[in-house]
């Protein structure tokens, strides 16, 4: 199976502009070009490279499309210095890298964030993705489903809160000391879930280097920057998961302390590298032999009374929320879809694994050999990302089929088949 991902919709830091509506999206399109095209330049020592390229701006709601160089067929107008046009349906939308129309582009949704930096930082950060191939950086997009446990998200939300205080610092001294405790939760986290260390670095040197990348060339002060990371990681404590959006707030945070003694740290990377121990050794840390240990003392000095609290009552929420999506998707009648050559977009923030049954995701589109399926209201990706199961159909008009909260646009030559033994649908090729 051919198999090409394009999605994860990066809106960690999008915010809406105000009055920004569609036929102010030609003129301010310029203006955004222009903004990240002087901070690429600006920081082209970043990657000994201007990252600079092919950019898509597209309206979800419309799939109009504003780019800053033609397509290679050149279907897209010129009018001023963007050009523009209307993506097709057969192209997912996504804050990603995407190839349409004969080239690369980096693909984001607008609106773009109002402030300058964020938007800045958001379009470097999709640039990077475009750029990484050719920097040596394969992409990796992998989950981490322990990050939905309750011991998980607690020493994960435990090492945000030292790295806040880390970035707070008034002294070298006193954020090495916080700097040191991140680390404790970090390892005693990757003692309890077996493999765990590899699946995030995994991320991390994807996700977590792109947003450094991001960062940086956004172009903020100091203060700025902390303003941003401490904000950013007390808004990501809100998210429903923290499975795929982990590595916006830790590679990031750790990268950016380090480069105030060693800019050029990143560039010492490879896909090799496995950064939690990178980061304690270039930051010259000594790490207690006894992790749980001195973790029982720490604890309460990092917001650990509420942080346990907390996500005890999300565990049992959870397992509720769980069980009714087992029968939903997996112990009553469904419909499976297999993939042949898909192409996938959907927001990872809200994503719920279902121990070893995969993961449900509660908005997706997919586009395959067999037509486009839209979900609105949850759908079950398989661990192996092979297939994606679904309520049955409730509805059948002609080539669409509908579901609960889902609908699907089917090809000529393909069509749903119940098998009457279990009740369950399967798409089968006429």
């Amino acid at each position: 199976m051919k198999q090409t991902i394009f999605g994860f919709l990066l809106l960690l830091v999008v915010q809406s502009v105000a009055g920004q509506k569609q036929p102010a999206y030609q003129e301010s399109a310029s203006v955004f070009f222009d903004e990240i095209k002087a901070a690429t330049k600006k920081r082209s020592d970043l990657w000994n490279s201007n990252l600079y390229g092919a950019i898509l701006l597209v309206d979800p709601q419309t799939r109009q499309v504003f780019a800053n160089e033609t397509d290679a067929g050149n279907s897209l107008t010129l009018s001023g210095k963007v050009y523009s046009g209307v993506l097709p349906d057969s192209v997912n939308i996504a804050n990603t890298s995407v190839s349409w129309g004969g080239k690369s582009w980096a693909m984001i949704m607008l609106p773009l964030p109002e402030n300058k930096q964020d938007r800045i930082n958001l379009l470097a950060h999709e640039l990077f993705h475009k750029a990484q191939p050719s920097l040596g950086f394969v992409l990796f997009n992998t989950e981490n489903n322990h990050l939905d446990q309750k011991d998980g998200r607690i020493y994960l939300r435990l090492e945000l809160e030292a790295l806040k205080k880390a970035l707070e610092s008034s002294s070298k001294k006193q954020a090495r000391v916080h700097l040191t405790n991140a680390f404790i939760f970090r390892k005693y986290r990757h003692s309890l879930y077996t493999g765990s260390d590899s699946t995030e670095n995994l991320l991390e040197l994807n996700e977590g280097i792109a947003e450094f990348t991001g960062a940086m060339v956004s172009g903020r002060t100091a203060k700025q920057a902390t303003g941003h990371f401490v904000n950013g990681i007390d808004s990501f404590f809100t998210n429903p998961t923290f499975v795929r959006s982990f590595a916006y707030f830790t590679t990031p945070v750790y990268g950016y302390l380090l480069s105030r003694n060693n800019k050029n740290w990143h560039k010492e990377i490879t896909l090799k590298t496995d950064l939690t121990n990178y980061f304690i050794a270039a930051f010259n840390l000594k790490l207690p032999e006894d992790l749980k240990g001195d973790i029982s003392a720490l604890v309460e000095y990092y917001n650990g009374k509420t942080i346990i609290s907390e996500e005890t009552a999300r565990e049992e929420k959870t397992k509720q929320l769980i069980a009714a999506y087992k029968l939903k998707f997996i112990e009553q009648p469904h419909l499976e879809v297999q993939f042949v050559r898909m192409n996938i977009s959907f927001d990872p923030r809200n994503i719920m694994p279902i121990e070893d049954q995969g993961t449900v995701y509660p908005n997706m589109r997919v586009t395959d050999v067999w037509g486009v399926l839209t979900v609105e209201n949850g759908v079950l990706m398989s661990p192996n990302w092979d297939k994606v199961s679904l309520t049955n159909p409730t509805t059948s008009d002609g080539r669409q089929l509908t579901g609960d909260g889902w609908t699907l646009e089917l090809t000529q030559g393909y069509r749903a088949e119940k098998d009457q033994s279990t009740g369950n649908y399967r798409l089968v090729k006429e």
